[in-house]
């Protein structure tokens, strides 16, 4: 897409946010949104979605390119910003990450413009850490920010794996919905009253379907049940987020092409003229 083409209500927007200093374990995902796009284009597939719809011909795609981000806390404001100028222009908007750290902010925005706003967040880690080593602000610690500020109403996780006593405290503190993964079951129904904000942690994917991420949890979703679940979502899908791809971890480009699929997929879902 052109870099003067107009914002229209209803389009679906993607925009990079190269941030992983709030890393917990290993730098590298803000690598991810240049890697993400090498593979949608790449040329070894098509723009097309499961659905048929072709996102290289639909004049409601637009990708926008990476926000050149500042050192430190910056980066927070910077992003809220971003996304409060693009959701004016009344879009739904993909954020590739960066690390997870991103989502509290990009959250922010979001819940200034929607009343009521959901969230599914689909992670092997709950990320419900009050603070993860003395930072409030780490990748490991974005929905205990956002459940304490009120940013949003309800919270349900899927694929958590890795549920440790504090953050089941948490978890418990701000009546977060839980399915973890030794509960989850094909067919799982995903169903939302109002508008819905999807937050996907790239290591939600078993290892063996996502090597490139910064933190190998054995025992998650395979491939297919990740799209599944994006397009079986009942709710009005106004954001989302793909975080945690580390590309230094990922060789074969399999993690980058998951993640590119995934991008589809979401886009596809905010397209449907029914969302």
């Amino acid at each position: 897409m052109g870099p003067g083409k107009q914002l229209q209500p209803g389009m679906a927007v993607v925009r990079g946010f190269p941030f992983d200093e709030y890393s917990s374990f290993m730098r590298g995902p803000a690598l991810a949104p240049p890697r993400i796009r090498e593979a949608l284009n790449g040329g070894s597939t098509n723009l097309c979605s499961e659905d048929g719809n072709d996102l290289g011909a639909d004049p409601l795609f637009r990708d926008m390119g990476d926000l050149a981000l500042e050192k430190g806390i910056a980066p927070f404001t910077q992003i809220e910003e971003a996304v409060n100028s693009l959701l004016a222009h009344d879009v739904r908007l993909v954020s590739l990450g960066g690390d997870h750290a991103i989502t509290y902010p990009i959250v922010k925005a979001f819940g200034k413009k929607y009343d009521d706003l959901n969230i599914l967040h689909l992670d092997a880690h709950p990320d419900l850490y009050d603070d993860f080593e003395g930072n409030r602000y780490s990748n490991a610690c974005p929905f205990s920010r956002i459940m304490e500020e009120g940013l949003v109403s309800r919270l349900v996780q899927v694929g958590i794996r890795t549920m440790n006593p504090q953050q089941q405290e948490q978890a418990e503190r701000f009546n977060v919905e839980v399915t973890d993964m030794k509960s989850w079951k094909p067919g799982l129904a995903l169903s939302f009253d109002g508008p819905v904000y999807l937050s996907l942690d790239m290591d939600v994917l078993d290892p063996a379907f996502a090597p490139g991420v910064s933190h190998h949890e054995p025992g998650g979703l395979s491939t297919r049940e990740l799209i599944g679940l994006i397009q079986d979502l009942e709710g009005t899908l106004v954001g989302a987020d793909i975080v945690e791809f580390n590309p230094r971890r990922d060789p074969l480009g399999i993690t980058a092409m998951a993640s590119a699929k995934c991008l589809k997929e979401i886009v596809a879902r905010m397209l449907e003229k029914d969302s």
